[in-house]
């Protein structure tokens, strides 16, 4: 069964249990949480978790500078790994069962070195985090971005590929449709081609608002989903066109409005009762 979850990193600034007690009003299933575990109570999490009676379903890792699988620097390669090991301490806290990971930083458009020694150390890092995630029940899923947030994984081809290479059962794909709708040729296809190794979706119209706001047709991506029989998380990960897009305290709608929309959306998509 689908099961509907919202990246809270959009709710910027705001208590946790107010954007728990949101998403718990409009139906969702389970929440996504920012991966900066050393900010995070997860004991105060999971008491929030049982009052509204929803799941944590995913961490959002955050990828920044120093923290980047493919850097040239070993110290820098070694913190993202321990970074993610921490991530998956967080997430077994607290009960989430998966992690997005994408091997470079965020922003980052061009190699270091090339691109089969990046690739080698992508493996390499992901193995290492990859097995001490399936110790504890938590799974990385390894996400495609555009050309412009990032030059390594941009198709999820590319990233089935690496996870082939680390060859875990606790490493999966993850796709974001806002992503797939500038690289992918046909967002549908690419689903069905990676079949059961897509563990984790994000959902976001092509102008990165609710679905329906944009151009994405997602009566095919719908159909493929129950072709693959998938069963996890779709999880809405919406943000405002602002260069600083993180910042979503100037979006209104993004709170409510985009909230109650995007989970009434898809629910009639997968018709659903609301």
């Amino acid at each position: 069964m689908i099961k509907y979850s919202y990246n809270t990193l959009v709710y910027a600034g705001e208590d946790i249990e107010t954007s728990i007690a949101r998403l718990a009003k409009y139906g969702y299933n389970g929440v996504e949480f920012v991966g900066e575990p050393e900010q995070m109570d997860a004991d105060r999490i999971k008491g929030l978790l049982e009052k509204y009676n929803i799941e944590a379903s995913t961490i959002c890792a955050i990828y920044n500078a120093e923290r980047d699988l493919v850097s040239s620097k070993e110290n820098i390669r070694r913190n993202a790994v321990e970074y993610l090991k921490s991530c998956v301490d967080f997430a077994s806290k607290i009960g989430a069962k998966g992690i997005s990971l994408t091997p470079t930083a965020c922003m980052k458009i061009y190699g270091e070195a090339d691109r089969e020694t990046e690739l080698k150390w992508a493996e390499e890092g992901i193995r290492e985090a990859g097995i001490y995630a399936g110790e504890h029940g938590v799974r990385l899923t390894v996400e495609a971005w555009n050309r412009y947030e990032n030059y390594l994984i941009n198709r999820l081809e590319q990233s089935l590929e690496l996870v082939n290479r680390v060859n875990l059962p606790s490493v999966g794909v993850m796709g974001d449709t806002y992503h797939m709708n500038i690289e992918e040729v046909d967002i549908a296809d690419t689903i069905r081609m990676v079949g059961e190794k897509l563990y984790h979706l994000h959902i976001a119209d092509s102008n990165r608002a609710a679905p329906g706001r944009g151009h994405i047709d997602f009566e095919p991506i719908a159909q493929a989903l129950r072709d693959i029989n998938y069963s996890g998380y779709l999880t809405m990960e919406l943000l405002p066109p602002f260069a600083d897009p993180f910042n979503g305290t100037r979006c209104e709608e993004f709170y409510d409005q985009y909230t109650e929309e995007s989970i009434n959306f898809l629910k009639n998509l997968f018709k659903e009762e609301k």
